[in-house]
């Protein structure tokens, strides 16, 4: 439950903070009128997330054992390179995000109620569908079908929550530091489904080398022990992983978070400086100046 919560607190808050600053600037510049197309196109995101979810989940049941191992090793990985490219994108674009979907919004108010849908549909879609597939091969990774998606369902319900409290400006926390830390714990995650996606191509026989085992701890960490059940659900620990599963864990794991965790190099800007101000100000946790016009 907590690796999927952390999940979809992490995802869910991305998509709250784009909805918040398109819903305040609209309201701030007086187009309250605009907002039904907005909310339109926000809808339709959410459901299509939830329908491409349902899709994986029920198209999967119907394939035999290799075809769902292939399917499953495969959507794990893309899940990984999509959510190791979100977490490296934020930190780079935040400090730019409220001023980018300004300009796109106000380039869709003039095209018309067709554009405003769509950009706002494109805006929390992407977030959608790359949660939908994050959390699906989660849920594969760990075999427990009930409680992570409780986890993740209360982890997108703290989102909106947090985002409505945002744009209410009756909340303010150091979103620079939440991103950074939050995405440094889902890089952990996207390791274990990484490896776990590796275990499903071997024994898919897409990857070689599915009985060389790098260690076997199964009598000191049963899996239906506990303390195994804790490791399987927040790091999709294996008590018996194969070497290639080991192998691309490490490789995986340590450069990314070198990577995303080090510090700029001396004389440019932090980009995920900017996020606090540029969430703050679009959605009401700036100055009391930026806030957005109660009704």
């Amino acid at each position: 439950m907590f690796a999927n919560y952390l999940i979809g607190l992490r995802e869910g808050l991305e998509a709250s903070l784009i909805v918040c600053i398109l819903i305040a600037y609209l309201v701030k510049t007086g187009r309250r009128d605009k907002l039904l197309p907005v909310w339109a196109g926000i809808a339709t995101a959410v459901v299509l997330s939830m329908a491409f979810g349902a899709l994986l989940q029920y198209g999967s049941a119907q394939l035999g054992f290799e075809a769902q191992e292939a399917l499953g090793g495969t959507l794990s990985v893309a899940a990984v390179c999509l959510v190791t490219w979100m977490v490296f994108w934020m930190r780079r674009t935040a400090r730019h995000l409220r001023s980018d979907l300004h300009g796109k919004l106000d380039e869709a108010v003039a095209l018309g109620t067709v554009a405003l849908v769509t950009t706002a549909f494109l805006a929390v879609g992407r977030e959608g569908l790359e949660t939908a597939l994050f959390i699906w091969s989660a849920v594969q990774a760990t075999g427990d079908g009930v409680r992570p998606l409780i986890g993740a369902a209360l982890g997108l319900l703290t989102a909106v929550l947090l985002g409505w409290l945002f744009y209410r400006g009756a909340l303010r926390i150091n979103l620079a530091r939440f991103f950074t830390w939050t995405g440094a714990l889902l890089i952990v995650v996207a390791a274990g489904v990484l490896a776990h996606g590796i275990h499903d191509l071997q024994e898919a026989g897409w990857l070689p080398g599915p009985e060389s085992l790098a260690f076997d701890i199964s009598g000191a960490v049963p899996a239906d022990s506990w303390y195994g059940t804790l490791l399987k659900g927040i790091l999709n620990f294996q008590p018996d992983p194969t070497v290639l599963q080991v192998v691309v864990w490490v490789a995986y794991l340590v450069p990314t978070l070198y990577f995303f965790l080090r510090r700029p190099a001396a004389g440019t800007a932090r980009p995920v400086a900017g996020a606090e101000a540029d969430a703050g100000s679009g959605s009401g946790t700036g100055s009391g100046t930026d806030r957005p016009r109660q009704s």
